[in-house]
Parts: structure tokens; C-alpha cells; sequence
């Protein structure tokens, strides 16, 4: 049995790393690794993500690019050995650009943000947010494109995040780590699909 086939077997005769995860030949689909288990990530994204995302990806570059390098999926996001995601948008701060390598970004980006999809919302909400929370991502954002909500959690410094606030409607998203945010979040919903 090979080592792909094993890890999406959930057997746990070994770990997978992302040195193995990187040497297996190109299938066409998108993995993530959490806890040393390889897991496929769901079909591609819809539309309606794919409008959110680039909606949001525009106005943040328009307000923080001089502070942040903002960065879009598909990209490796390797957290340690064992645990390589892909989040939908990332933004790290300029003075930590050594975290920017060939393989992707290694170390936790300043925010990340996953738009939810039919079947990523316990991957997201549930594993994923663990995991960043555990490897010192200090915002996360989850937005839903069905409640068309914005879910903003702050670090609490103890493995564990906070959720500081849930932007909905005309509400304005700011954040004070990142000053340079502030958009109204139904503008980013103003493109998809009703």
C-alpha cells in the first residue's frame, strides 16, 4: 500500500510529513495534512467562494499591501512537520517575510481567513481552527457565504481563540492588530449568486 493510499486510509503507521507530501507525484487534487494524516480537501470551490474570496483578497490589498504580503489558495502553509494547510487568503506582516520560502510559507501567517463550504465547515470551524490556534495564528476570520456572516477570533495566548466579534448586514469590519482593515462586509458579498 503506498504512502498517499495510507494516509487517506487514516492508518497511522507513520506520520506524514511534508517532505513525503511533497515527493508524491501530482495527482490533480489538493491535500492538507493535519497531525501527520493526509486528508483531500473537498471538490473545488463554487462561485460564490471564489467571489468572496477575490472580493476580499482586492480590498485588502488595496488597504494593507504597503504592511502585509496577501497571499491566495492553492499555497502551502506549513505550520511544522506535520501539519501543511492551505487557507483561502492569508496576510503576514512585512517585517516576517522570512517565513516566505520556494515551498510556501513556513510559520504561522499574522490572520487567515477560510470562506465555508458545504463540506468544509467542521474542517474549518472544528480542525482547522485548532490547528492554527495551536501554532500561533494570531486572527482568524471564517466567513459564511450562505449567512453572508464574517466570524472574527483573536488568540487568546493559550492555544485556544476568542471570538472577538460576528460581522454581519452593513456592519464595517476593523480589526486593532490589523488598523489597516476596514470595509463594509456586505461589499464583499455584492457579486454572488443569490
Amino acid at each position: 500500500m503506498n504512502t498517499k493510499k495510507k494516509a487517506m486510509d487514516g492508518i497511522k503507521e507513520f506520520p506524514v510529513t511534508y517532505e513525503v507530501y511533497a515527493a508524491m507525484p501530482d495527482d490533480g487534487k489538493r491535500y492538507e495534512i493535519v497531525d501527520g494524516i493526509m486528508e483531500m480537501m473537498s471538490p473545488g470551490p463554487s462561485t460564490n467562494h471564489q467571489e468572496v474570496s477575490g472580493e476580499l483578497e482586492f480590498v485588502l490589498k488595496q488597504t494593507c499591501k504597503s504592511e502585509y504580503k496577501i497571499f491566495h489558495a492553492p499555497l502551502d502553509v506549513i505550520l511544522s512537520d506535520t501539519v501543511v494547510l492551505q487557507p483561502d487568503i492569508l496576510m503576514i506582516h512585512r517585517s516576517r517575510l522570512h517565513i516566505v520560502t520556494a515551498r510556501g510559507i513556513e510559520g504561522p501567517p499574522d490572520l487567515v481567513v477560510e470562506i465555508l463550504s458545504p463540506g468544509s465547515r467542521n474542517r474549518d470551524k472544528v480542525i482547522k481552527m485548532k490547528s492554527y490556534a495551536k501554532h500561533g495564528v494570531q486572527e482568524y476570520w471564517i466567513i459564511d457565504t450562505e449567512s453572508r456572516t464574517l466570524e472574527r477570533y483573536r488568540h487568546d495566548n493559550s492555544e485556544l481563540y476568542v471570538l472577538q466579534h460576528l460581522f454581519e448586514g452593513d456592519n464595517r469590519v476593523e480589526s486593532a492588530m490589523f488598523p489597516c482593515v476596514s470595509f463594509v462586509l456586505s461589499d464583499i458579498f455584492k457579486e454572488i449568486l443569490s
